[in-house]
């Protein structure tokens, strides 16, 4: 025989458990001009690096108005600048878009990790090989 109200208690453990440990994907928006300024432009880039270091989804949006709407290419190009400089840490989820006054890209976190720099003390790993591997040709020849 099994006790019902002890089985429901034990289920909605369980289920708060697992809701504990999810996390909701939120996908946040950046958004430009396509006459936007260089250093505005890598200014935007870095937020959305720091979104998706957060493990976020990150939406890129060219705003349009007026006359700019008919140069659609500038706001293309901005966005591969972007993608360029969003292409260690992010894959393209969704290719750009044109969405009424705006032409959108959707980011997504890369699961390889960005290489890591090397420290200004540390030995460079060609360099580390070649200190062992004298060592390791002594001992066969002994």
């Amino acid at each position: 025989m099994l006790d019902y109200g002890k089985w429901k208690y034990q289920q909605a453990k369980k289920d708060r458990d697992t809701r504990k440990h999810q996390r909701a994907s939120v996908v946040h928006e950046v958004r430009m001009r396509p006459r936007i300024g260089q250093h505005d432009m890598e200014r935007k880039v870095r937020t959305a690096e720091r979104l998706l270091a957060g493990g976020d989804k990150v939406k890129v949006s060219v705003m349009f108005r007026g006359r700019e709407m008919s140069r659609p290419e500038l706001g293309q190009v901005l966005l591969r600048k972007v993608q360029e400089g969003l292409q260690d840490i992010a894959v393209v989820e969704k290719v750009p878009n044109l969405e009424g006054r705006f032409l959108s890209m959707i980011f997504t976190p890369s699961n390889k990790k960005p290489s890591p720099k090397p420290e200004a003390g540390a030995p460079e790993p060609a360099e580390a090989e070649e200190e062992k591997a004298p060592v390791q040709a002594e001992e066969v020849q002994a």
